[in-house]
């Protein structure tokens, strides 16, 4: 993916979307590709399907984690039930007994030491509070010991005098291969306004540490602190591209702008709602309700992709993000303004940032599908807008 070729059982995945189920006999996929990668194209279109596997392994903490989301949920509360649970699993049946008892044991004995678990006299376990946050919130063990560490941090020192810290939080911890343009960094460093630096400050980050990676240093990981440092490093990296998603700046310029592929910044853009919305589970299961309160403001800003002024109009279908700022600076600033609008007056909005594929011609397709699109917005505005009038007149 991105700039790596697919898989053989990932290109048949997609090509098998081809085709409308009981609408289509036949369908097509056309796979496009530069001169230089046609024969690794070609290779790829006659390999073999690769024999199917569990992805259950120790090495990615995936037993840890289907073992301490079967303690979570009480699934499994003893060792025979624990047993019996990877028994019906493929990788006892591709494995075998031994070799999956061992793992279970390694796994049983590494939640443990991770604070994730107990196990009493009796041998029966129970998920710690820290272990259930991390199953709430669908992350990883190691991703979820980081997090509980960061957040942590920012119970002691928050900075709610701006967005950056929140944005930290909301950044993805998950590996996405990211290379740090350390020159481009250190130039967003230098534009910070207080509140980000202090939040550089707050997380770890050292601007003497980042000048020296700039001027052509590597960037140490030979510890596990180090590693952990690394991590902070490359994540906040993250949060200054999602910063600017969030401030209406187009992908394609926020890749050129940070030297990431288009596709690694979609990703982020996608990713980064459903993991802001488990930080928010995180910190509830934690206890942090006030953390919880603070992240959960923000998130529409995160699903909207824009500014505060902006979010009353991105809860109307269609309108999201730079659509919704062509509707702000076109007069329309709330619900009631689009709602009191009919299709023909909304058509005109719409065509803005349609007008490079339409200028010179009269592209009557597009104005018919434009003002489809604008009926759809009216009628949803009404409904948003009876429904907020009804709900002020319960409250008066």
């Amino acid at each position: 993916m991105g700039r790596d070729l697919v898989g053989p059982s990932m290109l048949r995945q997609m090509r098998g979307r081809a085709g409308r189920p009981g609408k289509c006999p036949v369908g097509e996929t056309y796979l496009c590709c530069r001169q230089s990668d046609l024969d690794q194209v070609l290779e790829l279109m006659q390999a073999e399907m690769p024999a199917i596997s569990s992805c259950l392994s120790t090495d990615n903490r995936r037993v840890q984690r289907a073992l301490l989301e079967a303690i979570s949920t009480r699934l499994a509360s003893s060792q025979e039930s624990i047993d019996d649970y990877f028994a019906k699993s493929l990788l006892r049946h591709s494995h075998g007994r031994q070799f999956v008892k061992e793992c279970t044991q390694s796994s049983s004995d590494e939640v443990q030491r991770m604070g994730l678990a107990t196990c009493d006299s009796s041998g029966h376990w129970t998920a710690t509070q820290l272990g259930k946050a991390i199953v709430a919130s669908s992350i990883d063990p190691d991703d979820g010991v980081f997090v509980h560490r960061e957040l942590t941090k920012a119970l002691r020192a928050f900075a709610m005098d701006g967005e950056m810290h929140i944005l930290y939080i909301f950044t993805p911890v998950q590996d996405f291969g990211v290379s740090v343009n350390w020159q481009v960094f250190r130039n967003e460093m230098d534009a910070l306004d207080d509140n980000g630096l202090r939040v550089m400050s707050f997380v770890g980050i050292k601007p003497t540490e980042l000048l020296r990676l700039a001027q052509g240093g590597s960037l140490k990981e030979t510890t596990q602190e180090e590693k952990e440092q690394a991590r902070v490093y490359r994540r906040f990296y993250l949060a200054l591209q999602l910063r600017d998603l969030c401030n209406e700046v187009p992908i394609h310029v926020v890749s050129r702008k940070y030297d990431m592929p288009r596709g690694a910044v979609q990703t982020l853009s996608h990713t980064c709602q459903g993991f802001a919305a488990g930080m928010v589970k995180f910190c509830e299961h934690m206890g942090w309700g006030v953390m919880a309160a603070a992240l959960d403001h923000f998130t529409d800003r995160l699903m909207a992709g824009a500014r505060a002024d902006l979010l009353a109009l991105t809860k109307i279908p269609f309108i999201k993000s730079r659509t919704a700022r062509v509707f702000w600076e076109s007069g329309y600033r709330s619900i009631a303004s689009v709602a009191n609008a009919d299709a023909g007056q909304l058509l005109p909005v719409l065509m803005q940032p349609n007008k490079i594929r339409s200028k010179g011609h009269k592209d009557e397709k597009l104005q018919e599908k434009l003002l489809a699109k604008a009926q759809i917005i009216s009628m949803a505005a009404n409904r948003i807008w009876q429904i907020q009038v009804q709900a002020e007149l319960q409250e008066d």
